[in-house]
């Protein structure tokens, strides 16, 4: 069933409800997610974009009921990834000539995925495509936003700019738009998406927001890819963007770890003792990794202005869980965030220097020299622990 979104514009997408991973098994999405395809009927119908492939039969079969396929004069494709393009194939069965707008690099995508002789046409910055009633579609490039052929497109009249993967959420909400869902849980899903999947382009993202504010758009409506459409004072979300892409961080810091017989745990939770009594306003968080989701803790890692990463020694090096999560944070591209590391060992110790340099070759600044602990704490250690804690601290604070 189509969903009005201003004058002859319509969602057509797909609300999964079910969704829990994305990307295969990369992201969590705890609360579902969207695929929005958008119909525009004006002189020429167009639309934007389809549905994930999964979802091809239905899509198709629900755009069916609600106009005749033939009608459609041109598809834009913003991404050729498999979530808005899944359904084109299905669809381009029943429209074969239709033609398709998109990038220069979609062009190898859709190719490459589909193998398909479709009437694909290339578009780049500033080109339009007069759609009828005096109103223009302008396509706006949006390389490595995440993929090399991202795009948005900008429809004139009812100033609407189709934003595809930017400004979007992996969240399920039968009531689409951003002043009708819950505020907390709209900028949580909001900011988890940029932590995940947009902090490594942030510099490219921070030119590409000066592009579009400079185009000087008048926009009433950001129609996201995924998640919530934001109607209500739509640009505080590019505010966002915006303080998002410089080196984000809150007064917040992060401890993870994980740990085998709780010496590690314990040395967490001293730390942290640590960090409370030296400020008592800096808001500390503990994470057990291998009990937390990674990309939940991803985000608690983009708000923090420092982190604390403790193993215990094993096979002279550390746990998986952490070697696997700093690769990630290697990947995520992290700036301006310091850290130090910690653990407990019985034998050789190594753990503490290992996360240092895995830190370190993730981008992060480490401040002071790392702590490690023969077995148990005594009492006397766990004051040197607290104090660790007090220490860090204040060379955040130098």
């Amino acid at each position: 069933m189509k969903k009005h979104i201003k004058g002859n514009v319509h969602w057509v997408g797909k609300i999964d409800w079910e969704l829990r991973k994305f990307h295969g098994e990369e992201l969590s999405t705890h609360n579902g997610s969207s695929y929005n395809s958008y119909l525009i009927q004006e002189e020429k119908t167009v639309l934007i974009d389809t549905v994930w492939s999964p979802f091809a039969d239905e899509f198709v079969k629900n755009l069916e009921s609600e106009i005749d396929l033939n009608a459609i004069d041109y598809i834009v494709i913003n991404h050729g990834e498999n979530d808005h393009s899944g359904a084109l194939q299905r669809l381009m069965e029943k429209i074969p000539d239709t033609p398709i707008y998109c990038s220069k690099n979609a062009i190898g995508s859709l190719n490459g995925q589909y193998h398909q002789e479709w009437n694909l046409n290339v578009v780049k910055t500033g080109d339009t495509l007069d759609i009828g009633n005096g109103k223009q579609l302008v396509f706006v490039e949006m390389r490595m936003l995440h993929w090399p052929d991202s795009m948005a497109t900008y429809m004139t009249g009812d100033n609407i700019l189709f934003s595809n993967d930017a400004f979007g959420q992996h969240y399920a909400s039968e009531y689409l738009f951003n002043d009708l869902v819950d505020q907390c849980d709209l900028y949580t899903e909001a900011m988890k998406y940029y932590a995940n999947i947009l902090n490594p382009f942030s510099m490219i993202l921070k030119r590409k927001l000066d592009e579009i504010i400079g185009m000087n758009l008048a926009i009433d409506i950001i129609a996201t890819s995924h998640g919530i459409i934001w109607r209500d004072n739509p640009l505080q979300i590019v505010s966002k963007y915006q303080d998002w892409c410089e080196a984000y961080q809150e007064n917040q810091i992060t401890i993870i770890y994980d740990t085998m017989w709780n010496g590690t745990k314990r040395m967490a939770e001293k730390i942290a003792e640590g960090i409370q009594l030296e400020d008592s306003e800096v808001e500390v968080k503990l994470y057990n990794i291998s009990k937390t989701d990674d990309n939940d803790l991803a985000l608690e890692v983009f708000k923090s202005k420092a982190i604390v990463v403790g193993s215990p020694t094993v096979s002279n090096s550390v746990l998986r869980s952490l070697v696997g999560f700093l690769h990630y944070m290697h990947e995520l591209k992290f700036k301006n965030k310091k850290a130090t590391a910690f653990g407990c060992f019985g034998w050789s110790g190594e753990s503490p220097k290992v996360l240092k340099g895995m830190l370190e070759d993730a981008g992060f600044e480490t401040i002071g020299e790392p702590l490690g602990i023969n077995w148990n704490m005594t009492s006397e250690q766990e004051k040197e622990v607290v104090t660790f804690g007090q220490d860090f601290v204040k060379n955040l604070k130098g």
